[in-house]
């Protein structure tokens, strides 16, 4: 297997800026509910054999913490504020949380990683957390362990989970992460919105009149003489668009920027232009505004994430913290629904990983077990949750229940996402996505708001990159 050098790491861990954008697989713990009984009895074995006494876990927000708290098995106490847990066999878990802005997290995940051989064995760093925007950065790496030939995960246990959350994790057929939650994406449009400028609101008929994107962009149109927005900024379609593209972003050294990511150019070019956006940028004040009660815009893509975690929190008038309820009457809860939109694509997701150089492989194959393979638990995930898990059986078992969701009007989008999930193609991912995904939307910004001509755009994201890549050489850009 190739492996990112000591040197090529540390320039990966330097050179990618992240923006607030990583509550982007999740939020809050305070989102989860407990796991039920059932779930946790069905679950439950003999605790494995304890061989280091701590338990390091290294993320960069609460949620996968809130799962663990949550869904483990094997949780004893927790710590009133909640910095360990404590496990059944007197494993003491310490969690390290540094926020991601700025990359913060990866430097210091990075540091940590670097450090690893001369840490006390209580110091090292046991499980971390990675998202698939920087997967590779670390599987295609020395610092992340096998989890079947390491760890000691069978196929068996990893047979009922989807393909592509495999495929984003593994190099050579080695697999160096798994985790509980798939994360394709769909479209989310306000319900009201939708039967003034289509005169329905029901998902079937809405999706007929998005089904691809000239239908998508006659919508915009009809929207935009109704006094709407279609989208809220220039990023909000993006990753439909990026997640179809016909080949990774790097060849050998060579940047191509391929033809559908262009597309995207031209439309957001078109929308800000015509005003059928409000010139918002993914998580700034605009675009959580236009979702909530004062919104004009007909809807967002998100993924799996986005609908429970950021869209619901955003559409509530006094939020949770505020004393506010998850229900019908506050703000525009109920006001929403789901569609496949114009092209299937996933957003975010995050992996659990083990770390090279832990004592505690046992319990970190156990917590993979419970956490990513376990039917049960999984189910009983999505039910507390609206998070869509990754195990195929329990998602289709929802998928052909009569689960609603009162958040979205009754629908039941675990359905929808089932259907999504199944065409997810993770074969054109790379190391670089995140940075060249970020570096690009960043330099088309002054384009699409007229600051720049479309070949200043271009030079400035190929500035963007030999700085911050300086082993990629060239720029394809298509004809």
């Amino acid at each position: 297997m190739r492996k990112i050098s000591r040197r090529n790491f540390l320039l990966a861990s330097g050179a990618v800026t992240i923006s607030a954008a990583l509550s982007a697989c999740g939020g809050s713990s305070s989102s989860t509910g407990a796991a039920s009984s059932a779930a946790a009895s069905s679950a439950a074995s003999a605790a494995p054999a304890a061989q280091g006494k701590v338990l390091n876990i290294w993320c960069w927000n609460d949620e996968f913490q809130g799962r663990f708290n949550n869904y483990y098995p094997e949780v004893a106490s927790i710590a009133e504020d909640k910095s360990t847990t404590t496990l059944k066999d007197g494993t003491v878990v310490k969690w390290t949380i540094n926020a991601n802005e700025n990359n913060n997290y990866q430097n210091k995940l990075d540091e940590a990683l670097l450090n690893q051989d001369s840490a006390a064995d209580d110091d090292k760093v046991d499980i971390f957390l990675i998202e698939a925007d920087y997967a590779l950065k670390y599987v295609d790496s020395d610092y992340a362990l096998d989890v079947k030939a390491d760890i000691g995960l069978t196929d068996a246990d990893l047979a009922g989970q989807y393909q592509y959350t495999k495929d984003i994790v593994s190099v050579d057929g080695s697999q160096r992460g798994t985790t509980w939650q798939a994360t394709p994406g769909l479209f989310a449009y306000r319900r009201s919105i939708a039967k003034e400028v289509l005169g329905t609101d029901d998902p079937t008929e809405v999706q007929s009149h998005l089904s691809d994107w000239d239908k998508f962009n006659e919508v915009a149109a009809q929207a935009s003489a109704k006094g709407y927005k279609m989208l809220s900024g220039f990023d909000d379609a993006y990753r439909t668009f990026s997640n179809n593209v016909d080949a990774p972003w790097v060849d050998g050294t060579t940047v191509k920027v391929d033809p559908n990511i262009m597309k995207w150019v031209d439309q957001t070019k078109e929308y800000t232009d015509k005003g059928y956006n409000n010139k918002s940028s993914l998580w700034d004040s605009q675009w959580a505004a236009d979702q909530g009660p004062s919104g004009k815009v007909f809807g967002f893509f998100y993924s799996t994430w986005g609908i429970n975690f950021t869209l619901l929190g955003n559409s509530l008038e006094t939020p949770v913290a505020e004393g506010g309820k998850e229900e019908v009457g506050n703000g525009i809860y109920g006001d929403y629904a789901v569609c496949e939109g114009p092209q299937p694509y996933y957003w975010g997701g995050t992996w659990i990983c083990a770390a090279a150089g832990t004592d505690n492989t046992d319990i970190i194959r156990d917590v993979m077990q419970k956490l990513t393979c376990d039917e049960a638990i999984m189910k009983q995930i999505t039910l507390d949750t609206q998070d869509y898990t990754n195990n195929e059986k329990a998602m289709e078992e929802i998928a052909n229940s009569d689960y609603a969701s009162d958040f979205l009007g009754g629908q039941n989008h675990i359905a929808l996402f089932a259907e999504a999930a199944k065409k997810i193609d993770m074969s054109n991912a790379g190391p670089y996505d995140q940075g060249l995904n970020e570096s690009f939307q960043n330099a088309f910004k002054d384009y699409f708001t007229g600051t720049v001509d479309e070949d200043t755009a271009k030079a400035n994201f190929e500035t963007a990159i030999k700085e911050k890549y300086p082993e990629l050489t060239d720029v394809v850009w298509p004809a």
